[in-house]
């Protein structure tokens, strides 16, 4: 993304945020996971959003005076020789600012400094942060933190949830953001088809893997949007896998639940298949119910549709597909098959964190997710796929990895020959 872009955010979230008001957002700290290690660092998705830095323990600071003026800073960790020799090099303030568009940079211990003297100089009286958790035990970030010495010692700033303002402005992607993620989606085909190709009876699950991450390792070193979920036979009845011990016997589905990303878009795809290449009778009968149901919604999402009924016509399509096929006698059967929905965004999260709309609108970026599982014949799979809302209907933006049964099959055969 080119600087522009990150100023562009910038100055639409300032729009959102009210006269007299400081915005604080932290790029995150690393965690440690054992001793002198620590897990990789992940950036906060809002910073890394806003400015396009993704180092720890950055700071972005944003000001709206009543007056009509603005500001902005951003803090980044100061150049230190014998920690870069173990971890890296920094980056620097010039770097930081061709990449952000900001152009005051300065070191982060300056930060606290700064921040006090505008809290106590009586010009504000709202302090936005991101204090978004998933769950109210998640431990605490440095946004929690702040609010917490706000509270005790600047009483007097009204403390707003900037989440909300970021997640308003991330509903809607804009034209550079789709374009990133349609490269995500070229990626992560070729990790797709690389299993295929590679499928055989009696291999493991660490070995699609393995196929996935080299194919993906090949464009860069971002690698998998998330922690791949790739199983095989009984191992498909766990929505979320990640043992990657499992065999595919002769004739077991593989499922897979894969993405990619790039320039920090990411996409979310699922195809499923028989590990020796042919779809036996009960396979391409769930298969096509599956297909069938996904198709039927890419032809009717369109701008106006509301967003539960993205998954709720789904659902009830899919049900009338699996009851004329025999395989269900009623409609409130269809949970015994049906475990889960799937119409979540995607975009700076591979589950997105936007403000969930009520309908749909051009520019939003959503997954239609069929899945079927159906554990007395041993058949478990997923078919997942992209939807770009557009202006008079939507696209089907992994139309591009192999969806059909012809397509998986003729690929498979490639890969057997």
């Amino acid at each position: 993304m080119k600087k522009e872009y990150f100023k562009g955010n910038r100055e639409r979230l300032l729009r959102q945020m009210k006269e007299n008001s400081l915005l604080v957002l932290f790029s995150g700290t690393e965690l440690r996971k054992t001793n002198d290690e620590y897990y990789p660092f992940y950036a906060e998705r809002n910073f890394v959003y806003l400015t396009g830095l993704s180092g720890k323990e950055s700071v972005l600071l944003i000001w709206k005076d009543g007056a009509g003026t603005s500001g902005e800073r951003v803090y980044i960790l100061p150049p230190d020789l014998m920690a870069e020799r173990w971890t890296g090099e920094r980056i620097k303030p010039a770097k930081a600012a061709e990449v952000s568009g900001i152009e005051d940079v300065a070191f982060v211990d300056a930060f606290r400094k700064d921040f006090h003297t505008m809290a106590v100089g009586g010009n504000y009286e709202y302090l936005y942060l991101d204090l978004y958790k998933a769950d109210p035990a998640d431990q605490n970030r440095a946004s929690h933190f702040l609010l917490e010495k706000a509270s005790g010692e600047y009483p007097y700033l009204s403390v707003e949830n900037a989440n909300i303002l970021v997640r308003n402005l991330r509903t809607i992607k804009q034209p550079c953001e789709i374009e990133a993620m349609r490269e995500a989606e070229k990626i992560t085909r070729d990790g797709i088809v690389a299993m295929m190709k590679a499928s055989r009876p009696g291999m493991y699950e660490y070995q699609y893997k393995a196929e996935f991450d080299y194919a993906l390792g090949q464009h860069g070193p971002q690698g998998p949007a998330f922690p791949s979920i790739i199983s095989a036979g009984k191992n498909n009845f766990c929505i979320h896998y990640y043992g990657y011990k499992g065999v595919a016997g002769d004739g077991d589905m593989v499922l897979n639940d894969v993405g990619a990303w790039y320039d920090n878009l990411m996409n979310d795809v699922s195809r499923g298949w028989p590990c020796n290449g042919k779809y036996n009778e009960r396979q391409r009968l769930l298969y096509q119910c599956a297909l069938q149901t996904s198709n039927h919604m890419f032809e009717i999402i369109k701008p106006g549709m509301r967003m539960a009924d993205v998954d709720g016509e789904a659902r009830r399509y899919n049900c009338a597909l699996l009851k004329d096929a025999g395989v269900l006698e009623r409609e409130d059967e269809i949970g015994t098959y049906m475990w889960h929905g799937g119409a979540h965004h995607v975009g700076y999260d591979v589950h997105d964190v936007v403000r969930t709309p009520e309908v749909i609108a051009p520019g939003m970026v959503f997954c239609v997710d069929i899945g079927i599982y159906h554990e007395e014949w041993g058949i478990g799979f997923r078919l997942e796929d992209n939807c770009l809302v557009t202006q008079e209907g939507c696209e089907n933006l992994s139309a591009i990895t192999p969806r059909t049964i012809e397509e998986i099959e003729d690929t498979m055969q490639k890969g057997f020959c």
